[in-house]
């Protein structure tokens, strides 16, 4: 009986406790409904979407050690302000140009991606990546390099 008359007074407890009475609309800040409009009506214009001069680029044969660079040109074709978070490469040996903070490009504007592939410890058939993560609808972009790399000369 102690053991019922204890977890009831808890329960009451709880209960009591929990149930304040504090307006919620006591607790909105000024400066967040604000930007919560803005990015509403930038999102109401409508989705960014990137378009590509290529999404492939093969260097063709190389030497091994060979440090080689081309260039990818987009432009953003759709409505919305394109917002670029992230450029990663695939692996060490393929790094792409680009800036750490985010970058905005607005409806029409274009942006290039500067990437060097560095031959140095591959050989043979190689295929790299380049991944941006962006606001677009599908969350991200890849463009590929390849190259064939002749292998190193083994010393005799």
């Amino acid at each position: 009986m102690k053991k019922m008359f204890f977890l009831v007074a808890v329960f009451t407890m709880f209960t009591l406790n929990s149930c304040k009475n504090d307006n919620a609309s006591n607790k909105i800040k000024g400066e967040n409904v604000e930007a919560a409009a803005a990015r509403d009506a930038e999102i109401s214009k409508g989705n960014p979407v990137i378009e590509w001069d290529k999404t492939e680029h093969d260097f063709g044969t190389i030497e091994h050690g060979d440090k080689v660079t081309t260039t990818f040109s987009f432009s953003n074709v759709g409505k919305g302000d394109l917002v670029v978070t992230k450029v990663a490469g695939s692996c060490g040996c393929t790094v792409p140009a680009w800036p750490k903070e985010p970058v905005t490009i607005k409806p029409g504007e274009s942006k290039t991606i500067d990437v060097t592939f560095n031959s140095t410890g591959k050989k043979n058939k190689t295929t790299n990546t380049v991944t941006l993560s962006t606001n677009t609808e599908s969350g991200k972009d890849v463009v590929r390099i390849k190259a064939f790399v002749n292998p190193k000369e083994e010393a005799k």
